[in-house]
C-alpha cells in the first residue's frame, strides 16, 4: 500500500495494479461449456432466426422469473424500442434522468419525447410524487428504471399508471435475478420489463437483451416487431426491424446463466468486504441492499461526501484511474444535461444532479478477488487520511 503521497501513480509512482481492474470486466464461463454449445450451433447450421439456443434461453428466463413470455433481442436498447413500438405509444414518456442514456435515446429514436423526472435521493429511483407532477395530456407512459437492481416503488407507479390510464414500462437493465419486496422476481411488473445482457452485465450474451411480459397479445406484437413483422415464411403483417438475438449470443447467455449464482455470491462477498473495510472512512457511504430482497449485487456503489472525505468524487476517480483502478461515475452527468436534451427545457432535477455528482461504482465481479478489494479499500482509506496533502499536490499539477 502507498506509504506517502509521492508514491501515488498520479504523482509519478508505480500504479497499484499491473493490469486495469475494471468495474465491468466480463464474467466468463468455462470455455469448454461455451465451445460445446457453439459446436452444436455449427453442426445444426442454424446461426440465427430463433434457433434452439434462443428458444432455450427464452424458456430458461421465463422459468427463472416466473413470467409468461420472453422475447430475446440483440441488445437492451432494441428491447426498449420494440416494447414502445408494440405498445403503439406516441407523445411523451416520463423517465428518470439518473440512468444510462440508452433509456432516453430509445424513446427519442422512435420519435417520442423523453420527459425527465427527478429521483428519490434515498433510493436513486423515480420519485412517484414528481412523476405525478409531470403528467400532461401528451403523456403516454411511465418508464421506471430499477437502478442498482433495487426495485422502483412498484405499487405507487402502478397506482399512478392505472389511475391516469398510462402504460407502465421498466428498464430492468440492472435487475436480472432481482426481486421485489414480496419476493416476486422483477420482470413481472408493469406492461413489460426490459433486461440487458451486455458484456458488462453479471449475466451476459456478449451483447443482448430481452423483453418479458405476462400479456399474450403484447408479446406477439413484440415478436413481430423483432423480426420484420413476419408471420410465417413470407407473410409480413406488421412493421418490424431486425432485433433478433443470434444463436452464439444465446449460447453465451445460457452458459452465463449456469454460473449466475456463483457470480452473485462473489459480488456479494466483495460488496460486504468493501463495506467492512471502508465503513469507518469519513465521507464514504455505501448504498444499502435490503436483506429481505434478492439482488445480484453487481454494483458496489458508494456516495462520496466531499466535505467529510476531503476530496471530491471526481478527484477520487482520477486518483484511482491512475492506479489502474477503473471506477465509474454512474450516471454522470444526468441525461438531462447531455447535448441532445440539455437545451430542451429548464430542467429542475436537484436530487438527480446531487446523486450524479457523488456516486462512484467500484470494481466487482469474478475478476475482483478479496485481495483486490483490500488493496482498493486500503488506497481509498489512505487518500482520505492524506486528503489535504493530496489536494495541494493536485493543485500544483493543475498549474
Amino acid at each position: 500500500m502507498k506509504r506517502n503521497i509521492d508514491q501515488l501513480a498520479i504523482f509519478g509512482g508505480t500504479p497499484l495494479f499491473d493490469e486495469p481492474l475494471h468495474v465491468g470486466s466480463p464474467n466468463l464461463p468455462p470455455r469448454d461449456q461455451l465451445y460445446s454449445r457453439i459446436d452444436r450451433i455449427l453442426d445444426n447450421r442454424w446461426l440465427t432466426n430463433n434457433g434452439e439456443m434462443v428458444q432455450e434461453f427464452e424458456r430458461r428466463i421465463c422459468e427463472l422469473l416466473g413470467v409468461r413470455h420472453c422475447i430475446a433481442t440483440v441488445n437492451g436498447t432494441a428491447g426498449i424500442e420494440i416494447a414502445i413500438r408494440a405498445a403503439g405509444l406516441s407523445g411523451e414518456i416520463i423517465v428518470p434522468s439518473f440512468t444510462f442514456v440508452a433509456t432516453a435515446h430509445a424513446v427519442e429514436w422512435l420519435g417520442l419525447e423523453a420527459v425527465f423526472c427527478d429521483i428519490d435521493p434515498a433510493t436513486h429511483n423515480l420519485d412517484p410524487s414528481r412523476v405525478e407532477e409531470l403528467i400532461t395530456d401528451r403523456t403516454a407512459a411511465i418508464m421506471g428504471v430499477h437502478v442498482w437492481g433495487r426495485p422502483c416503488d412498484l405499487d405507487a407507479l402502478a397506482e399512478i399508471a392505472a389511475r391516469r390510464r398510462l402504460h407502465l414500462l421498466y428498464d430492468a437493465a440492472h435487475a436480472f435475478g432481482c426481486s421485489s419486496e414480496g419476493g416476486r422476481h422483477l420482470g413481472n411488473f408493469g406492461d413489460a420489463e426490459v433486461f440487458s445482457f451486455h458484456a458488462t452485465k453479471f449475466v451476459n450474451c456478449f451483447e443482448g437483451g430481452a423483453v418479458v411480459t405476462n400479456d399474450d397479445d403484447y408479446a406477439e406484437r413484440m415478436r413481430l416487431a423483432r423480426n420484420f413483422g413476419f408471420c410465417g415464411k413470407d407473410n409480413v403483417i406488421a412493421l418490424g426491424i431486425n432485433a433478433k438475438l443470434s444463436e452464439v449470443c444465446a449460447a453465451m447467455g445460457l452458459c452465463s446463466m449456469d454460473m449466475m449464482e456463483d457470480v452473485i455470491a462473489a459480488n456479494e462477498r466483495n460488496y460486504a468486504d468493501y463495506r467492512e473495510l471502508l465503513g469507518g472512512v469519513p465521507g464514504i457511504r455505501f448504498i444499502d441492499y435490503d436483506p429481505g430482497i434478492r439482488n445480484n449485487f453487481q454494483y458496489a456503489v458508494a456516495e462520496v461526501d466531499a466535505d467529510a472525505f476531503g476530496l471530491t468524487r471526481d478527484e477520487l476517480v482520477t486518483l484511482l484511474d491512475a492506479e489502474r483502478i477503473i471506477a465509474r461515475r454512474y450516471f454522470y452527468p444526468g441525461c438531462h444535461q447531455l447535448a441532445p436534451y440539455a437545451d430542451r427545457r429548464d430542467w429542475s432535477l436537484p436530487h438527480t444532479e446531487a446523486v450524479a455528482n457523488c456516486v462512484v461504482s467500484l470494481p466487482n465481479g469474478l475478476q475482483t478477488g478479496a485481495d483486490d478489494v483490500a488493496r482498493v479499500a486500503g488506497l481509498i482509506s489512505f487518500l482520505q487520511s492524506h486528503a489535504d496533502a493530496v489536494t495541494n499536490r493536485l493543485a500544483e499539477l493543475a498549474r
